[in-house]
């Protein structure tokens, strides 16, 4: 990956010491199926974190508790018999938005 020395990326031994980062994000939106609000309903910033759950059984209730409704969002789809979207598929969806709501987002030089 030829962009990867552009990345900024900090590991955290765990969830607590990710928290007590003082490089952490400012606040956070749990993507979640158990949202009742969209992601296109919310106004990111600069400085928000993304958090997602895993493919199989989603965000643990405590990670719920921690983060709130009020911070909870999903990704609604067409198909309402699927269950939820890919993981890394929900991931991008959420960082574009984000990124472009923010305003970050750049075009390519033609």
């Amino acid at each position: 990956m030829d962009y990867w020395k552009a990345l900024d990326v900090q590991e955290h031994a765990d969830w607590a010491a990710f928290r007590a980062s003082e490089h952490g994000p400012r606040r956070l939106w749990l993507f979640t199926t158990k949202a009742a609000q969209g992601f296109w309903d919310v106004k990111f910033e600069d400085g928000d974190g993304l958090v997602f759950g895993n493919e199989g059984a989603g965000a643990p209730e405590w990670l719920h508790g921690e983060i709130g409704p009020q911070r909870s969002v999903m990704i609604p789809h067409a198909n309402a018999e699927l269950r939820s979207l890919n993981l890394s598929t929900a991931a991008g969806i959420a960082t574009y938005e984000a990124l472009r709501q923010v305003g970050t987002l750049k075009r390519p030089a033609r």
